[in-house]
């Protein structure tokens, strides 16, 4: 129920909430909000889903009190789950809370403190109750004492309004995978994300900024709207002049919050009586405020086609960010016309046997042909000459800094969500006494597409951490956050109910995202259940009415904006040996799923089994390839068993995804396909390191995350191991050359802190709900 409101213009007084038509609009949105938490754990149809979404949506926006009625209804419900321990509803109530203010356009300070007093006694509560209650209770401390800090700070920084006093800047990159979506879907989504971007200026933004500050600051006793909006508009470049008075006097309210409001409303006061006599207009005291709703972040929509695509479009975002301001990068430091050589630095470089002497005269003369001219002769020769001419190339060997190596350590601890003593997964980060480092860019990333999209993105991430172990580019500059919206089409129709339980890994093409919305019902609510849906959204009547205010373009700005709540996902690390010797060895990762398969003895088995058993051949061609297979036995008392067996199989599945809350550890579940029934091989074999090598000429085939285009073939060998993390290794290996220590004094310090594996962190709204 993510509800994406546009708040109408407030009632003329506050006396207007105990009116009969607002008792009924409130009994009616209680009604509804009734109808969207008891679909939260009922197997519903998607399409069931996203008409209940509608039918919210239009009632606010169709009514001027419908805003209000929406808080006061909402607030009684949240404290009654609390009264009521029902934990389920009090993070779906918070989310639709916070969104509905952050969209007001003016709210009671008395519904803003029952809010707040909520969310502070979600403190005594478990995770994720209180990670959630304590982000939202600051931000509403600030909001009761500085109202209208929340639209102020949002609009800013997600359309990049330049200024001085808050310089945070963001922007939402959609990635669409081009083997899920076609070239039509494609064009459709574009149209429909980037369309409502082209409608606003930088002047419009800041048009809404002001009137938005002045309205929820004076209240309709001390404002005029219609009269501040007509005033708005007749301003041309001189918008800007008070944007930055109302921005400047916002912000020291917050810093200095210790101050009595009197003087900020003092302030935007005199602001207010300026603006109307500059435009030769009367000051109104009293009336209406006018709805000034929040748009959609700035987005941009890609295919992507190629995995560095992601990074670059990132790098550019901050270059074109940072040309104006004092957090400007210079040329030598960031350019992007060097990102080919930053993308291919992990390009393996093979050693050459050189045969000259490296001395100019001894190398051989230049050919050339007897029949051409003297003169295009000599030409082609000086050419030749100094094509082969010895040139002394600037080189130098990169080391990572001090303040890099820093840098990449406070980012692992910052992403450390679970200690490598235990395989229970979690989805809040560990408390740390180290303060995050404020960067002024953030760089929001969402991934729409099935698995094998989620499988590129953790490629693509852990290529962007070796890349920053070497040379220091984003980590410091950029906060990333990554989100998913899984989307496929081999799904089953949009009517068919979607279960609590994961569908088996072969038949669910989204089995990540299913994952997710089964630790947190309000991300299938808001997300995989509207995801399947983007096919109809992007061609509905709503689409084609309000292009500039459509409907998929604002599940992913409710999405970006309040899933804050990652769930850490660890990153698979395979080494692949090939049968040809010649062939180098291949590193890669995954996060999802790894498949081995014998093509040959899999084709053979199936023709053989119509074949009478006389006719059969011997066990080899029937039982599959000879393979040995190596792992550690992970169990929850953190004894790892080391175990060795060899046997005959058409294939193996690995699996990182679990399929339900109680088996919710990281580890891979081995399913090995044996042909032979009295082998004493267990049913799933759970472990985090494997190694696997085939005793046979044929090699397998591997394909990663159910990816087509991850397809290996001719192997002999792999190993698996959760992937290293770069920060730790870093610190590690400065540590260990500044003096001889052993393998336990590394791991002190900051290491100790630090995670050891790789982990893609995916944001959702509650994170993992118990």
């Amino acid at each position: 129920m993510a509800v994406w409101v546009q708040c109408g213009a407030r009632p003329p007084s506050y006396a207007g909430m105990d009116s009969a038509e607002f008792t009924l609009l409130e009994s009616d949105m209680y009604r509804i909000l009734q109808n969207v938490l008891r679909e939260l754990n009922t197997e519903q149809l998607e399409i069931s889903k996203v008409m209940l979404r509608l039918t919210f949506h239009q009632k606010v926006h169709s009514n001027p009190l419908g805003c209000l009625a929406l808080v006061r209804v909402a607030i009684r419900e949240l404290e009654r789950a609390e009264r009521f321990d029902l934990k389920p509803h009090i993070i779906p109530l918070l989310h639709t809370l916070v969104y509905t203010l952050l969209q007001a356009v003016y709210v009671p300070e008395e519904l803003y403190r029952r809010l707040y007093g909520s969310c502070k006694r979600l403190l005594t509560f478990p995770q994720p109750f209180c990670t959630v209650g304590l982000s939202y209770t600051r931000l509403l401390k600030a909001e009761i004492s500085t109202p209208g800090l929340m639209y102020q700070r949002t609009l800013v920084s997600e359309h990049s309004l330049r200024n001085e006093q808050y310089p945070l800047q963001e922007r939402v990159f959609v990635f669409a995978d081009p083997a899920v979506f076609s070239e039509s879907l494609g064009s459709l989504l574009r149209a429909d994300i980037e369309g409502g971007s082209q409608l606003e200026t930088q002047l419009g933004y800041m048009r809404s900024v002001v009137q938005h500050s002045l309205q929820a600051t004076l209240g309709d006793d001390l404002c005029h709207g219609p009269s501040l909006t007509q005033a708005l508009q007749e301003q041309d470049q001189d918008v800007e002049s008070y944007f930055l008075e109302v921005l400047a006097a916002m912000e020291q309210s917050a810093v200095e919050s210790k101050n009595e409001q009197s003087v900020l409303t003092k302030r935007l006061q005199q602001l207010y009586t300026q603006l109307l006599h500059s435009t030769g207009k009367d000051t109104l005291s009293r009336g209406s405020l006018a709805d000034i709703p929040l748009p959609n972040p700035d987005m941009s929509f890609h295919m992507w086609w190629e995995e560095e695509e992601l990074w670059r479009e990132i790098a550019k975002f901050v270059r074109s960010s940072s040309t104006t301001d004092s957090f400007c990068l210079s040329a030598d430091e960031f350019e992007v016309s060097d990102l080919s050589s930053y993308f291919d630095s992990d390009t393996p470089r093979l050693s050459v046997l050189s045969t000259d002497s490296g001395i100019e005269r001894d190398m051989p003369p230049t050919d050339s042909s007897d029949t051409e001219a003297s003169g295009v002769r000599a030409a082609r020769a000086d050419q030749q000459q100094g094509s082969c001419r010895l040139t002394r190339r600037i080189a130098k060997r990169i080391k990572p800094s001090a303040s890099d190596s820093m840098a990449l350590m406070q980012d692992a601890l910052e992403e450390s969500a679970w200690s490598t003593s235990t395989l229970q997964r979690h989805a809040w980060p560990k408390s740390s006494t180290v303060l995050k480092s404020r960067r002024n860019f953030t760089a929001n990333v969402v991934v729409v597409g099935d698995d094998r999209s989620v499988g590129r993105l953790a490629g693509a991430y852990y290529r962007l951490r070796k890349m920053e172990a070497r040379k220091l580019f984003l980590t410091a500059k950029v906060n990333i956050k990554l989100f998913y919206i899984p989307f496929s089409t081999q799904l089953s129709s949009p009517g068919s109910p979607s279960t609590g339980r994961v569908s088996p890994k072969d038949s669910n093409p989204c089995a990540l995202g299913s994952y997710l919305g089964m630790l947190d019902p309000w991300y299938d609510f808001n997300v995989c259940s509207q995801g399947q849906m983007i096919p109809q959204l992007a061609t509905s009547d709503l689409s084609r009415q309000n292009r500039n205010k459509s409907f998929f373009t604002d599940i992913i700005s409710y999405y970006v904006r309040m899933g804050q709540q990652p769930v850490y996902f660890t990153v698979y690390y395979v080494k692949i040996v090939f049968c040809d010797p010649d062939k180098s060895p291949k590193d890669d990762v995954f996060i999802s799923h790894l498949s081995i398969d014998f093509p040959e003895y899999k084709l053979r088995h199936g023709t053989l089994k119509d074949v009478s058993f006389r006719q059969k051949k011997g066990p080899a061609e029937t039982c599959g390839g000879l393979v040995s297979l190596i792992y550690k036995k992970v169990s929850l008392s953190n004894r790892e068993t080391e175990k060795g067996l060899s046997l005959r199989t058409t294939g193996v599945q690995m699996s990182a995804v679990p399929t339900s809350k109680a088996e919710d550890l990281n580890r891979l579940t081995v399913d090995v396909n044996e042909m032979n029934p009295k082998s004493s091989l267990e049913t799933k074999i759970r472990t985090c390191n494997l190694k696997l090598k085939t005793q046979e000429r044929i090699g397998f085939t591997v394909c990663l995350d159910k990816d087509s285009r991850r397809t290996l073939l001719d192997v002999q060998s792999i190993e698996v191991e959760p992937c290293k993390e770069p920060g730790y290794y870093v610190q590690k290996s400065m540590k260990s050359k500044s003096r001889l220590m052993s393998e336990e004094d590394t791991d002190s310090g900051l290491s100790k802190y630090l995670n050891r594996g790789l982990l893609l962190p995916i944001n959702t709204f509650s994170g993992i709900v118990p």
